[in-house]
């Protein structure tokens, strides 16, 4: 019974704001019960003992001074006069007759010895009475026997101070309830203020939950935690977004690299079988032959050439130990690499220009060979007239690369994905040259395990530029003989 009572006064589940309002109104209601139960009981007691105190001692001296007036003869003068001096009404009794009753003037108490107060009264004994007058008003008594059979009963009307407590504590108790009532009041309010913008927090939460990212959550509050938290939840709410933004291009880039893929093999492949098939046959002569076969082993090396490229992609994606870096001469290999390319500028009739000035950067010499050349040799594959350049220049702690040519250009559409795999700008030129379309990938790939980015600039019928940066390096001491 008590675990059901308990489980409906606070239920396992329920709302923040229903938590709060209970959570104040019992703390709130505890404290004011307590306070209640103080002014009602132990403060109200308190005061009565005392007043019954007070009453005590005051028919002690009574009594005392009583003994004394009647072994004089004067008992009813004396009661008389302490009975005006202390504003009481005494009355003084041996056996079962009333001796004096004072005031003077106050009529004897005909009720006497039918009083609470008196029943029961043994000597040293003190017993107390409250009694309501005909008027309304309350008295006070106190009666009390000595040893020698003396009885003395002191009245006093209550004191003003009592009334006094009495209206104070019905003004703490209507402060208390109303202080109860705007607590609970003041709590729902606040409850109201927090759970109102955890709402909406909640109502956001489930909506990302849900994959709407697109709606910021906005709180109209001034609780700092509050406001950080949908601060918190709208940055990671756009941190989905743009992962799962970003895992969709991976996916549909992964799916366009599986079909690029399998089309880039099966071409190869069909030729060969085709090439094969054709030198099965008995009717052809020695030169048709050779043709055939030399065709076959063209496709043989672009299908080996591509597997190259995609192995080698994939370990510079996932392996940055393959960057060897230290510092070498950029003119020395420049020249390197004009030696090698200058034949097929020279068939374009391209004017192909080197910088030769000593420079040295820190990096992988073999990769940056691989990079520059593969650049230049694009450059001078998609130039039909001019100049195809590469220099370099000094800028601060860097060296900024730059490969230009005057080539027809990049159409702006295409400019931000010739880094992707197996993009073409013109499909059948690469395939006729026998490119394999990953190329520029693995440039990229290159510059970014060196911690740089690649960077394309182009306008369409006057050419391109392509630029990177590596690190500047001090030109190392030579080595002792």
């Amino acid at each position: 019974m008590l675990k059901r009572l308990w489980y409906w006064i606070f239920p396992p589940r329920a709302s923040t704001q229903t938590w709060m309002f209970l959570t104040f109104a019992l703390f709130v209601g505890l404290a004011v019960v307590a306070v209640g139960l103080y002014l009602a009981l132990v403060l109200r007691g308190e005061i009565h003992r005392a007043m019954q105190e007070t009453l005590r001692q005051q028919a002690e001296r009574v009594a005392v001074q009583m003994e004394d007036a009647l072994r004089e003869g004067h008992g009813r003068r004396t009661l008389r006069r302490l009975a005006e001096s202390a504003d009481l009404r005494i009355t003084a009794a041996r056996a079962d007759s009333v001796l004096w009753t004072g005031p003077a003037g106050t009529r004897p108490d005909s009720l006497f010895w039918q009083r609470s107060e008196m029943q029961g009264l043994e000597a040293a004994d003190v017993r107390y009475a409250t009694r309501t007058r005909p008027d309304g008003t309350k008295m006070l008594a106190a009666a009390l026997q000595r040893p020698g059979g003396l009885i003395v009963r002191v009245a006093q009307d209550e004191p003003p101070l009592l009334d006094v407590v009495r209206r104070v504590q019905i003004a703490l108790a209507v402060g208390m309830a109303a202080a109860l009532i705007m607590a609970l009041f003041g709590s729902w309010i606040a409850a109201y203020q927090v759970t109102t913008p955890l709402k909406t927090i909640r109502d956001s939460a489930r909506r990302i939950s849900e994959g709407e990212f697109d709606k910021k959550i906005r709180v109209d509050t001034r609780a700092a935690e509050i406001q950080d938290l949908a601060r918190n939840l709208n940055t990671m709410s756009e941190s989905f977004r743009e992962q799962i933004l970003e895992l969709e291009r991976l996916t549909e880039l992964q799916s366009e690299f599986i079909g690029n893929v399998g089309h880039e093999v099966r071409n190869p492949i069909f030729a060969v079988s085709g090439y094969l098939e054709a030198l099965s046959s008995d009717s052809l002569d020695a030169n048709q032959r050779k043709k055939y076969a030399e065709k076959g082993l063209t496709n043989l090396q672009r299908l080996n050439d591509l597997f190259d490229h995609l192995i080698e992609i994939a370990q510079l994606e996932y392996r940055e130990d393959l960057i060897d870096a230290h510092a070498f001469e950029l003119s020395e290999m420049l020249g390197d690499i004009e030696d090698t390319l200058r034949p097929k500028a020279d068939e374009k009739d391209l004017d192909l220009i080197m910088e030769d000035k000593t420079l040295f950067v820190k990096a992988d010499a073999d990769r940056v060979r691989q990079v520059l050349t593969n650049l230049i040799e694009n450059a001078i594959a998609y130039t039909d007239e001019g100049t195809v350049r590469c220099r370099y220049r000094r800028h601060v702690d860097k060296v900024r690369i730059e490969v230009i040519d005057t080539g027809k250009g990049i159409p702006e559409e295409h400019r931000e994905r010739i880094f992707e795999r197996f993009y073409r700008v013109n499909p059948d030129r690469s395939r006729k040259s026998g490119g394999t379309g990953l190329g520029l990938s693995i440039v990229q790939q290159i510059i970014q395990a060196h911690g740089e980015e690649i960077h394309v600039e182009s306008t369409v019928g006057r050419g391109t530029r392509f630029w990177f940066e590596l690190p500047y390096a001090e030109e190392p001491e030579p080595e002792p003989a």
